[in-house]
């Protein structure tokens, strides 16, 4: 659709637009370039889609270099379909119908330049999977497990109360861009590896797990995965699914794996008793009390 939703639904947003004087409206679906320009023309503000919205969010998080270059790979690629919309109105704003093939030309250029700086950071990004694999044989004798699921399921905290690793915990989405691996050598157990990585998210974009492959593909090697899940929140059964279609994406479908009930403190009584019903063989736990770590 032009607009992804119906006209009365347009109007309604341009009033409420109006109303609140807003100057961003934030869409929970992917838009195309198309959509988005329509909608801004009849909104009459800003319009984020979704993929957008988590792009920029990515890029507030990003601390190193390998998260900086996986977020400015997926914003690129993110961008290039949309420069068109973006050039025109530059074209028509600048350089009048006289000019117009000039800012043709112009976009003709920045259409190379990022389709260079694209394939550089994704070259860069080899690189930098090249050394993880090689580090990785180094570490191959021990164990790994890999802390899986949703944003904000508790999976840094998780990796601290096994490892001791203090490693920063924030109660925010995507917190955690890079896998990190620490060494856990607690109550006496032969050693193993922890490995910590990006949160999943409903409907996570396929251009963002593709610029995110070798993050999450830190996962792959691993022993074993643990599907950390918020057992508070209420939507524990989708944001299950959202994790599980996401391995099945890379491959890690059939992946050895242990269910992890976090947050347990926090959640009602009621369901802790129907999850421990339905998935005998999964753990509970409140991954911020310390007595739990065995």
């Amino acid at each position: 659709a032009g607009t992804l939703v119906r006209r009365g639904k347009v109007d309604e947003l341009a009033l409420l637009a109006r109303a609140r004087r807003a100057d961003l409206a934030i869409f929970d679906e992917d838009l195309t370039p198309a959509q988005v320009r329509n909608l801004e023309k009849d909104v009459g503000v800003k319009i984020l889609d979704r993929s957008g919205l988590i792009l920029d969010i990515f890029a507030r998080r990003a601390r190193t270099r390998e998260a900086r270059t996986q977020v400015e790979l997926a914003q690129l690629r993110y961008l290039l379909p949309r420069l068109t919309r973006q050039w025109t109105h530059l074209s028509r704003q600048d350089g009048g119908i006289g000019q117009r093939g000039v800012g043709e030309t112009q976009l003709e250029i920045d259409r190379r330049l990022i389709r260079r700086r694209i394939a550089r950071l994704a070259s860069e990004l080899r690189d930098i999977e090249t050394e993880r694999d090689e580090r990785r044989k180094r570490r191959s004798a021990v164990p790994r497990v890999a802390l899986v699921g949703y944003t904000n399921a508790g999976k840094s905290t998780l990796m601290n109360l096994l490892t001791g690793a203090g490693t920063r915990v924030e109660n925010r989405l995507f917190s955690t861009l890079d896998p990190l691996v620490r060494r856990s050598e607690r109550g006496g157990r032969p050693p193993f590896l922890v490995v910590d990585t990006v949160g999943f998210i409903r409907k996570l974009p396929h251009h963002l797990v593709a610029s995110f492959r070798s993050t999450l593909e830190e996962a792959a090697g691993a022993d074993l995965l643990v599907h950390v899940i918020d057992s508070s929140s209420g939507s524990l059964q989708d944001q299950m699914r959202s994790t599980r279609d996401t391995l099945e994406s890379l491959g890690l479908a059939d992946d050895p794996r242990l269910l992890a009930f976090n947050k347990i403190d926090l959640a009602p009584a009621n369901v802790l008793d129907r999850l421990e019903r339905e998935y005998p063989e999964a753990v509970f736990l409140s991954a911020l009390d310390p007595a739990q770590a065995d």
